[in-house]
């Protein structure tokens, strides 16, 4: 079995709200990458990628325009890099 098929996967799901996008991507890191949550539960990796999404949201929906914000999932590709 591929290491990718190995590790479990987050449910996909529509997200309706800030909070539900925030608390999707909370769960979904920790699902991801079980090795960065410390035994007390506290993942300072997970914390410093969360901290850089919502960077990266608040900085867009700042901006004033009329386009819809680019998938989560993009962005998250988009700023691992």
């Amino acid at each position: 079995m591929s290491e990718s098929l190995a590790k479990p996967m987050a449910a996909s799901h529509q997200v309706h709200s800030y909070v539900e996008l925030r608390r999707q991507i909370h769960d979904d890191l920790r699902v991801q990458h079980p090795e960065w949550v410390q035994p007390d539960g506290k993942s300072p990796m997970c914390d410093s990628y969360e901290a850089r999404f919502v960077k990266l949201l608040d900085s867009l929906t700042r901006r004033e325009s009329t386009q819809p914000i680019v998938d989560p999932h993009r962005l998250l590709e988009q700023g691992a890099h």
